[in-house]
């Protein structure tokens, strides 16, 4: 990144000024104070923005320099080299520009260091949200200042931005006036600053304080009776404030604020109550705040005469299922604390939502410190080791507790914890969906597919992370584990991924702090992976494989829950401010979901076992079996589909089938997904079958001969992902051994197939039977004697919705009513013996129990069906494409024309490199929608099947069109497989959808993508 544009950046900007304020104007240990004796009340307080306001840079300047051996000093010495006269001072008085600046910056720095100084790496770590964060004690403090009616002002060195605007990172509404040196050109120390700000004011030097972290700008300010506070940490600084001010400029209990109005409770009833509850000791003025955190159920601070307590309560208005269940989180804290795990004493459940308008629990305050941001800025490196391994180790004890001893084995459900899990976030997160989000619809389909199997039950929190517990203020001692309201039985797995999700947040995201842009050797935070050893090394199990999908799962179920926020916070029912933000995030994190989904698809694929080597020895298997036995029986068959009796199978075909399966070249098709167990397939993946694909594309008759051809190949995968078992022992047996074979009824000459919808065959249930009508055609293999099984599809319920009015019955071909019109030619070919025909059912009755899923599933289906049937068709398309190249370069090589080889003249030589260019581009698209469809599942894998359904007919087309020119009127002749080539490839742009649709999917789904 240049250094102007990383100047440009208003957190830059922030970063710069606090450089100079904090280093340029006085290096000074002491803690500097100066006071006027004449004493008065005090009416406005002045604050400098670098180190008061703002963190100060001068620590992160050193951190960098060491850890990119930069000499220690050098952005300090460029910035305070040539001191009033020095470009940084004259920058501040807008003397010079910002380029003029820039270059003046980048010699000093290469001058003083000897060295070149990657100042960008610099600037840009400096804009982090790290250093540009207003201290909340600041915030909190100018918000009392004003509440009590003084006035609060910004005295500020600063500079003019590239636009013309100047610099200033703070909420302006937050000070009554704003004092810049660009604007004045006068720069602290100088008294005129000072002055111009009071004169703003309206006020006297003694009835202001001003704070300042430098010592010669508070001297300064001293000088003209101003009262000072050399501030060495906002903490402190604010105290002494405070001891200036005489009120308080903090919450008396931290990490609360006064609650939201749409989060106000009634007090009188909440007060008889806790009277009623508590005895008489309980009176006196009752005080009630609200918890920063607790975006699911409204969690409050009371204090009520020596009393100290929380309540937490469910949401108002109406809830998903299940959700906000206060009556568990008092269950499950009260058992726990028998069982000795860190939890607030419950004092009492009240369901009478009479009370204060819905059920609630109370529990005692416990006072102690919450950790928000899982950097745990301030402490020390072992300290924070401390910290995190305490956080392991409560965990732990969670985990251990005896279900029965502790009363909680009701508690919820033994075994299938995950898949019930994502079933539920799966429910919520429907029921509060505001628009389409893709990955969360890639995970919806993705992570039912991929369950871990359950090791244990045990007690889960549901929530863990380190802000939802408590510490010790002095010692590294969980006090309490808050908030359990997703707490149930199940796999402890769960949290432990739940522990470690701000590992993988960036430190600006808005919710919470991460630790993703973090050093974590140098915090000493344990990393992701090794909190998670620490876990296994404290409850001695074994690390588990599949991490990547707990993970996955945790993202997914805190995008769910965002999103439940953000519904709720349209109607203002959420309880946080932040809530209307969620709604951006719940896409941010289903993202971070889809990564660790990839990413264990990719464990999954790299550790299948064995495959490769056998899918390699299958694949020069198959090589050699077409070598031997397909190609030299081209003739033969050849002349059989040219003969009297080319609608009759070929003695042929049958003969080199047994010996195909003779040899294990059998039903390669079936992708291991679909049948994990090997029962009826080979077991490889779809990119292992796709590069079969491509070897059997090399001849027409391949296919059949190894029992991979559509349409029976998409049947039979239809009949084993959806089929009942009565139906794959009918059906789905006789095709596999390849006793039968079938045909798929879907295209009608009366509408536009394309649209699955438009089918307008019925299928209509009368007398325990489903009697079918309809126009069909184009329905492969049909004329084929040995076809037993017609996959129909028809409309079951007009009036249902578009995508559920469609059904898939098995039809028996043998069945009364089935009239076959005419066979189709593509081209004036037949395609025999299978053939496409055009086919009357008229009054057709199949039995109920041939339904497929059942009625009104037909379009789903459908769609299953069709994603690894694509690879297959483009696969083989490759192969057709690669043997007509190999015909063009021979017919090249060997023929003359015009004085010369063909292969010599220019467009033969333009021609063979395009397609060697086509056909590998295709090629490799091709392989890519097989990896995705083996590593996410073939919804994620849409875009790619779309893609190569819309490229690898054309290209197929193009480069045998090519061939055919090269070979002149021969490639227009059986005498080569071009013409037959050629005429598949230009049905196949037509075959599961035309190029057009295919296209309009592609681009609608490009639209949706955020990159």
């Amino acid at each position: 990144m240049c250094l102007r544009r990383l100047l440009q950046s208003a957190r830059l900007q922030r970063a710069w000024r606090a450089v100079f304020v904090k280093h340029v104007q006085g290096r000074h240990q002491g803690a500097w104070r100066w006071t006027h004796s004449g004493g008065g009340t005090y009416r406005a307080v002045i604050f400098d923005m670098g180190g008061v306001l703002i963190p100060s840079p001068g620590r992160v300047a050193a951190e960098w320099e060491v850890q990119n051996h930069i000499p220690s000093g050098t952005i300090l010495k460029a910035l305070i080299s040539g001191g009033e006269n020095g470009p940084w001072m004259k920058f501040m008085r807008a003397e010079i520009t910002t380029e003029e600046f820039l270059q003046k910056f980048g010699r000093l720095c290469s001058e003083i260091s000897k060295t070149s100084v990657p100042v960008d790496s610099f600037f840009s770590l400096l804009t982090s949200e790290r250093v540009a964060k207003q201290f909340p004690v600041m915030t909190e403090a100018i918000t009392q200042i004003r509440a009590k009616g003084l006035q609060t002002a910004v005295l500020s060195n600063n500079f003019y931005l590239p636009n013309g605007k100047s610099f200033l990172p703070l909420d302006w509404k937050q000070f009554d006036v704003v004092v810049e040196s660009c604007l004045e050109g006068v720069c602290k120390p100088d008294a005129r600053m000072y002055k111009l700000c009071l004169e703003r004011l309206g006020r006297q030097p003694s009835e202001s304080i001003f704070l300042d972290d430098l010592g010669p700008n508070l001297k300064a300010a001293a000088s003209l009776g101003i009262h000072t506070i050399k501030v060495h940490d906002p903490e402190t600084a604010v105290k002494e404030l405070e001891t200036l001010l005489g009120f308080p400029l903090r919450m008396a209990v931290p990490n609360t604020h006064p609650v939201r109005k749409t989060m106000e409770i009634p007090k009188d009833s909440l007060e008889k109550y806790l009277q009623d509850l508590l005895g008489t000791q309980a009176t006196g003025p009752l005080e009630l705040l609200q918890f920063d955190h607790g975006q699911s159920n409204p969690t409050y601070y009371i204090r009520l005469a020596k009393h100290q307590l929380v309540l937490r309560k469910k949401p108002p208005g109406t809830l998903l299922p299940s959700a906000h269940a206060v009556e568990r989180e008092f269950r499950i804290m009260k058992a726990l604390a028998n069982a000795g795990v860190p939890v607030p004493k419950v004092l009492d459940l009240c369901e009478d939502s009479r009370v204060i308008g819905t059920p609630f629990y109370l529990m005692e305050y416990c006072p102690g410190l919450i950790y928000k941001d899982p950097s745990l800025p301030g402490l020390e490196p072992s300290q924070r080791q401390a910290i995190y391994t305490a956080m392991n180790r409560v965990l732990c004890k969670i985990h251990s507790v005896d279900l029965k001893a502790a009363g909680l084995e009701d508690y919820g459900k033994h075994g299938d914890y995950i898949a019930r899990q994502v079933q539920t976030w799966i429910k919520q997160y429907r029921a509060s969906e505001t628009s389409t989000i893709p990955p969360m619809e890639r995970l919806i389909e993705w992570l039912p597919l991929h369950l871990p199997r359950q090791q244990q039950t045990t007690v889960v929190h549901g929530d863990f992370r380190l802000d939802n517990l408590l510490f010790h203020p002095e010692t590294a001692e969980v006090l309490a584990v808050l908030d359990w309201e997703l707490s149930t039985l199940g796999d402890p797995l769960a949290d432990v991924a739940s522990s470690c999700l701000a590992h993988y947040l960036p430190s600006s995201f808005p919710i919470q702090p991460g630790l993703r842009d973090s050093d974590l050797t140098e915090l000493g935070i344990p990393t992701a992976e090794e909190y998670f050893r620490m876990y296994c090394l404290h409850t001695g199990i074994r690390p588990t494989e599949n991490w990547n999908f707990y993970m996955a799962f945790s993202f997914f179920r805190i995008a769910a829950i965002l999103q439940g926020v953000y519904k709720r916070s349209l109607t203002g029912r959420a309880s946080s401010a932040t809530a209307e933000q969620t709604g951006k995030l719940t896409e941010f994190m289903s993202n971070l979901a889809w990564d660790f989904a990839v990413k264990e698809g990719f464990r999954v694929f790299k550790e299948m076992p064995a495959t490769k080597p056998l899918t390699r020895e299958l694949y020069q298997r198959l090589k050699q079996f077409m070598e031997w036995h397909v190609y030299p029986a081209k003739p033969e068959l050849q002349h059989h589909q040219a003969s009297a009796e080319k609608w009759t199978p070929s003695p042929l075909v049958e003969d080199l089938k047994e010996k195909a399966k003779a040899e294990g070249l059998w039903n390669l098709f079936l992708p291991v997904e679909t049948d994990p167990e090997k029962k009826y397939g080979a077991g490889l993946t779809n990119v292992e079958h796709a590069h079969l694909c491509e070897v059997m594309g090399t001849s027409l008759y391949a296919p059949e001969i190894f029992n991979c051809s559509a349409p029976d190949t998409g049947n039979m995968e239809l009949l084993v992902r959806y089929g009942t078992e009565e139906q794959k022992a009918r059906w789905l047996i006789p095709l596999l051994e390849g006793k039968a074979l079938s045909c798929f009824a879907m295209t009608e000459p009366q509408v536009a197939s394309s649209d699955a919808t438009n089918t307008e065959s019925s299928i209509r249930e009368e007398d325990g039977f489903y009697v079918i009508n309809g126009h069909k055609w184009w329905v492969s293999g049909i004329l084929d004697p040995r076809c037993q099984l017609c996959v129909f599809m028809g409309k079951t319920d007009p009036h249902a919705p578009r995508h559920q009015q469609q059904s898939m019955l098995l039809v028996p071909m043998d069945t009364p009513g089935i009239n076959i019109i005419r066979p189709l030619t593509v081209y004036g070919l037949e395609d025999a013996p299978g053939g496409h025909g055009e086919v009357l059912f008229e009054q057709v009755c199949v039995p109920k129990e041939n339904m497929v899923l059942g009625p009104g599933r037909g379009f789903e289906i459908a769609q299953g069906r069709l994603g690894p049937g694509r690879i297959h068709h483009c696969m083989r398309l490759i192969g057709y494409s690669k043997r007509a190249l190999a015909l063009m370069k021979a017919r090249a090589k060997s023929r003359m024309a015009f004085g010369k080889p063909l292969v010599e003249q220019g467009t033969v030589l333009a021609d063979i490199a395009q397609s060697r260019v086509e056909i590998e581009q295709a090629r490799l698209l091709v392989l890519k929608a097989a990896h995705v469809m083996d590593v996410a599942g073939n919804k994620a894998a849409a875009l790619g099947i779309a893609m190569i359904k819309m490229v690898a007919p054309s290209m197929a087309y193009r480069v045998t069109d090519r061939a055919i020119q090269a070979f002149g009127a021969a490639g227009l002749s059986s005498d080569y497989p071009l013409a037959q080539f050629f005429t598949r490839a230009r049905a196949l742009r037509f075959a599961d959808g035309p190029d057009e649709v295919h296209r309009a999917a592609v681009a609608k789904m490009e639209l949706k993508r955020c990159s």
